[in-house]
């Protein structure tokens, strides 16, 4: 007797990695909003990359996530992408908001 996935695996994978693909795109559109409403000083304050470096990186991040899906996915520059986003919004971000509210980094 011969086991097969059932004749709906192909329907759930598709919707599964478009649930994935407009997951990636809203944490990466956010992250860049968010760079674009700071101010540059902050960025210079912080020790970070300037404001047009981060700007830049999740500008192009968000465009290869959508360009770069595909059969698999999203794809490894997706995945860069993520990883990005992620970095800038659990680490620069923070920083950004410190500074913002006069609390300094303590």
């Amino acid at each position: 007797m011969v086991l097969s996935a059932p004749i709906f695996i192909d329907d759930v994978q598709y919707y599964v990695q478009n649930l994935i693909m407009i997951a990636a795109l809203i944490l990466e559109t956010v992250a860049f909003v968010h760079c674009l409403t700071q101010r540059g000083p902050a960025f210079q304050a912080l020790g970070t990359l300037p404001k047009g470096a981060w700007a830049a990186i999740l500008g192009v991040c968000i465009l290869f996530t959508y360009l770069g899906r595909g059969a698999l996915g999203i794809g490894l520059f997706g995945m860069i992408g993520i990883a990005a986003a992620l970095v800038y919004l659990l680490d620069v971000r923070p920083g950004l908001k410190d500074i913002a509210d006069g609390k300094g980094f303590w």
